[in-house]
């Protein structure tokens, strides 16, 4: 994952201002780092996702974005389910 995806996925799950703020100041207990830490010293972006949704109990049908979750729905014609 680089890490423009990360952000991406930040800002659509938990909204510009409140994902910058959980990236920069919560302190995510298995990387003993805040996410921005963490990225910086180098762990790679998708492991920080991981664990941010964890701290936040993101279910797992959100851990993935919103286009990802629409292409995983699409039928073997190639078009998006209807639900």
């Amino acid at each position: 994952m680089r890490i423009s995806e990360f952000r991406t996925l930040t800002h659509e799950e938990f909204g510009r201002a409140l994902g910058d703020t959980l990236v920069a100041d919560l302190v995510l207990a298995p990387l003993d780092a805040t996410a921005a830490q963490a990225i910086e010293a180098g762990t790679d972006p998708r492991t920080v996702w991981l664990a941010l949704c964890d701290a936040m109990d993101v279910p797992p049908e959100r851990r993935l974005g919103r286009d990802r979750r629409r292409r995983g729905r699409q039928g073997s014609d190639g078009q998006a389910a209807r639900t």
